[in-house]
């Protein structure tokens, strides 16, 4: 087994988040002093937010330090040592939707898609589209570990299709599409499924936990994408359909 996820102590864990919020915080203050002058009350807010963000940040660390990615790589070792390892396909798929559904990048997204288009766009409905985007994608993940299949076989034509339906759903779906892939690439599916892949990748043999194991997060970065246009194509067809 290789020794990725050593225990940190929160100590170490506070002075990095520390070092990520200090210069937001800093930066806010000169504008605050020179351009913004906001009012006192608004100040405080801004303020007690980014404590929040600064203990939420903190917690959410250690517990992937200490539970996420070591639970991963076991749950990626043992059914990696099965007979029947290919459960790590539907597994894949299952942990892929309950994880992006739950992802809040992906919530905040489909929510303001929804508000933009006045509605025409639901929330649930890019929700949905997401979450099978990226569980399908992690399902080839997982195939791709167990098989060896080179990641290249995945990427390059799934942007070539992506790029070439983008010209007939148009700028709308377009933009909503790339940003999906962003989004989804949270730190649910960072933390969890990834450590799960490697995990696999280090105990099948023939594998490589670095060569087979890594490249999913390039995977779930553009299934959304691909998701996301072909619902485009739909919402296009349902136009001409109405017209």
């Amino acid at each position: 087994m290789i020794e990725f996820f050593q225990p940190r102590s929160l100590l170490d864990i506070s002075m990095e988040v520390a070092i990520a919020i200090v210069p937001l915080l800093v930066i806010f203050m000169i504008y605050q002093i020179f351009f913004l002058k906001l009012p006192k009350i608004e100040v405080v807010k801004v303020l007690k937010g980014m404590g929040l963000t600064f203990v939420g940040l903190v917690m959410f660390l250690y517990g992937v330090h200490i539970g996420f990615l070591p639970t991963g790589n076991t749950i990626g070792e043992t059914l990696g040592a099965l007979e029947y390892n290919w459960v790590l396909i539907p597994i894949g798929f299952i942990l892929g939707f309950v994880v992006t559904f739950a992802e809040p990048a992906v919530r905040v997204l489909c929510k303001e898609v929804e508000t933009a288009s006045s509605g025409y766009i639901k929330e649930k409905t890019m929700l949905f589209t997401i979450s099978a985007g990226v569980a399908s994608s992690i399902s080839l993940a997982m195939a791709r570990t167990l098989f060896g299949i080179h990641l290249a076989y995945f990427i390059l034509p799934g942007y070539i299709v992506a790029l070439s339906m983008a010209k007939i759903i148009g700028p709308t779906f377009t933009a909503i599409a790339f940003d999906s892939g962003g989004v989804a690439t949270g730190p649910m599916t960072v933390t969890f499924i990834m450590a799960i892949a490697v995990g696999a990748a280090d105990i099948i043999e023939g594998r490589d936990a670095i060569i087979d194991g890594f490249g999913l997060i390039a995977l779930v970065a553009l299934a959304p994408i691909l998701s996301v246009v072909t619902l485009g194509l739909l919402y296009k067809a349902k136009e001409r359909k109405n017209v």
